[in-house]
């Protein structure tokens, strides 16, 4: 028997979850190096799936399968493929940077006579969050994806409501307010929507009589399984539903600029850049393959919402006075390009989608980091009241600078190769589409030029004139980070590879193809 290595690199943050929640409470330094050591140690486990990794091999390789309740045919059945293999490693690359830029984050403090939870549990809950997200992108039987996606808006709801962020413009008591709001807004939105998703489990089931993905597709391709056409719509409708509250898609958005906002830095990452990305990867695996028909009905209409968000989340983030929120606006508008990339159903959209969820956690981790470090010297996420940062704290501004570029997908960082990708497939089916699309860039070029204007350049106020620059583990947070999205933007190709024969068979499993260009190319 094999080594189960897709279960340890679930299994071995959740244990470490548990031994960090056991640190007693004085030995908080403990708990911390525990934590980095068990996300270190997930990160190599990740490395290795992605090194043995066989692109040109099986579609879902390293499968798991083992029977678990063997009266409704439920398995635990595990698998990854390209798409998957990118985004647990996203994950695992990811969770040692939160962890490290939120070293302080729980630190304990005196806030009148309420006191700030354990630190110990803030770390824990982060490994908790990572071992679930990383199943959900390894789980091929529908019921065991459902249960961690939903599982992980528990350890989510503590991470915000009760390790928000400390800096407040109307003082401790507002925002423990706002915190709470916060989370409980994130968690009944994202539970309505999984409500909605296990009644079309439920669904599906008794279409199929079994939760595999691989042997559902494989009945529906071999025409062994039938699933009349208005059933497969609303089987198709509940999945997506769930899907798009977590991405999240307008106008199911409205949980994210709250949850960002109240979240500490690291946190509003871990909901971004990782949590976010389970419901865009969902979109690719479960509704497109076992619902490939109904994707084709309602791939007009997703198209608009996509385009909408896109323009919606960028106009939204030209107006913004809060730091956080403005970069949440902003990931609004690129989970809009993923979404539309997705349904592009072409291969250059689909590889981009992929492509821009690596390429989105990290650009947004770069940015929402630096700006934490900034908040956390200042004690304000107000853009006022910020001014001539780049004169006091270089080093600062300059990654500042980098993460605004990347978010606009500037030519030569990582998000550019993307995008383009995402708008190269959409022109080629949807030119309008496209065109509409494309002002995003124009607006997101405005929203992230005119942060980095009136926060780091112009006079020094006084309040930042003492500010320091970055300390050495704030430069091990962002510099590779900062190197990663060069590197993927000049040789994007390591990704690329992994993922484009999943693309190539996510696109065969709804009938679709490539439109030929209007002109072949001279040879």
């Amino acid at each position: 028997m094999s080594f189960p290595l897709l279960t340890a690199t679930a299994v071995l943050p959740a244990l470490g979850a548990v031994a960090t929640a056991a640190v007693p409470a004085a030995r908080r330094t403990a708990a911390k190096w525990l934590a980095l050591v068990v996300s270190l140690a997930t990160l190599v486990l990740a490395g290795v799936i992605a090194a043995r990794f066989e692109p040109g091999g099986a579609r879902y390789q390293f499968i798991e399968s083992h029977s678990w309740i063997k009266e409704f045919g439920v398995r635990y059945e595990l698998g990854v493929d390209g798409i998957a293999v990118a985004l647990v490693a996203l994950t695992a690359l990811l969770i040692p940077f939160v962890i490290l830029a939120g070293w302080h984050d729980a630190d304990p403090m005196e806030t009148g006579s309420r006191r700030w939870r354990p630190t110990q549990g803030f770390f824990a809950l982060i490994l908790a969050v990572e071992a679930m997200v990383i199943l959900s992108f390894e789980a091929t039987d529908v019921f065991v994806f459902y249960i961690f996606f939903e599982a992980m808006l528990i350890p989510m709801y503590f991470l915000i409501g009760g390790f928000g962020d400390r800096a407040h413009e109307h003082g401790e008591k507002a925002a423990s307010t706002q915190r709470s709001y916060a989370a409980v807004k994130f968690l009944l939105y994202n539970l309505a929507g999984g409500l909605i998703m296990l009644a079309a489990v439920i669904g599906l089931y008794a279409q199929a009589g079994n939760f595999s993905l691989p042997e559902i597709v494989q009945a529906r391709a071999n025409g062994s399984l039938h699933i009349a056409t208005g059933t497969e719509r609303w089987l198709f409708l509940g999945f997506f539903f769930a899907f798009a509250v977590k991405a999240p898609l307008w106008p199911l958005h409205t949980w994210l600029p709250n949850a960002m906002g109240e979240a500490t830095a690291p946190v509003a990452v871990l909901i971004t850049a990782v949590v976010d990305k389970v419901g865009t990867f969902a979109m690719l695996r479960f509704c497109l393959q076992l619902f490939p028909e109904a994707s084709k009905w309602a791939t007009p209409v997703i198209l608009v919402l996509a385009v909408i968000s896109i323009i919606y989340g960028a106009l939204l983030a030209v107006g913004q006075r809060d730091i956080k929120r403005l970069v949440a606006y902003a990931s609004i508008s690129h989970f809009g390009f993923i979404i539309l990339g997705i349904f592009a159903m072409t291969s250059q959209g689909q590889s981009g989608a992929t492509l821009y969820m690596v390429n989105h956690g990290l650009s947004t981790a770069a940015l929402m980091l630096v700006a934490g470090f900034l908040i956390t010297r200042r004690g304000s996420r107000l853009i006022a009241d910020y001014g001539g940062v780049q004169k006091v704290a270089p080093v600062l501004a300059g990654t500042f600078l980098v993460g605004s570029l990347a978010t606009l997908s500037l030519p030569g960082l990582a998000p550019f190769v993307s995008e383009f990708l995402v708008l190269v497939g959409t022109f080629t089916r949807y030119p309008a589409i496209g065109i509409v699309a494309t002002l995003g860039i124009v607006l997101a070029a405005l929203y992230t030029l005119v942060l980095y204007q009136r926060t780091m350049t112009g006079p020094v106020k006084p309040e930042v004139s003492a500010m320091p620059d970055l300390r050495v583990r704030e430069l091990l947070v962002v510099a590779p980070l900062i190197a990663l999205l060069i590197f993927l933007g000049v040789y994007p190709k390591p990704v690329t590879d992994i993922v484009n024969p999943a693309v190539k068979q996510t696109m065969s499993d709804v009938h679709q193809t490539d439109p030929q260009p209007a002109v072949e190319a001279a040879k």
